[in-house]
């Protein structure tokens, strides 16, 4: 049975890493939960910070168990578009066996005007989001994608792709 460890406790990261891990490895794996330093700060910010969040997930998370088999990192950013208007809500993932690191990215969403403003002066999206909702822990449910979407998608879908497009040079011959 292959051991797949997750570089966050938060039950959305893991959700979606057991979706695609579920549909790769039928009943032939598990998925483990650990909490690891992403290294990058808590609102990652641009494409290549949000990716090393993601990179340094899925190492630290294969480095925390010896018995893994992958190590998986998802991290959300934000980020501009070149040549687009707005401020982008990202998603990475990043999986890694140990010899060969591979990533994935997740949908992109334009941020709404008043809630780019916010985050682009130092706030961070899910706690804007939860103020401008009136939630608590929206991050750890259906998310900005949720939201963002009128319920369309959530964040564990979301975060379900990214991990699938980093899973696939492992799951496939076409690498």
């Amino acid at each position: 049975m292959a051991r797949v460890v997750v570089g966050s406790e938060n039950p959305v990261k893991v959700g979606a890493t057991e979706r695609v891990v579920a549909d790769l490895f039928e009943d032939r794996a598990e998925v483990v939960a650990v909490a690891v330093d992403p290294g990058v700060p808590e609102q990652p910010r641009g494409r290549a910070e949000t990716v090393a969040g993601a990179e340094n997930r899925a190492a630290r998370a294969l480095g925390a168990d010896p018995e893994a088999a992958y190590g998986v990192g998802i991290e959300g950013g934000v980020a501009d578009l070149a040549d687009r208007p707005g401020l982008y809500l990202i998603m990475w993932a990043a999986v890694t066996d140990g010899d060969a690191l591979e990533r994935g990215g997740g949908p992109a969403l334009r941020l709404p005007d008043d809630i780019a403003e916010r985050v682009r002066s130092g706030e961070e999206l899910g706690p804007v989001l939860d103020d401008r909702l009136d939630t608590e822990g929206l991050r750890e449910r259906a998310g900005a994608a949720g939201v963002l979407t009128g319920g369309a998608i959530d964040r564990e879908s979301a975060l379900a792709h990214a991990v699938a497009g980093a899973f696939g040079p492992f799951a496939t011959d076409l690498y």
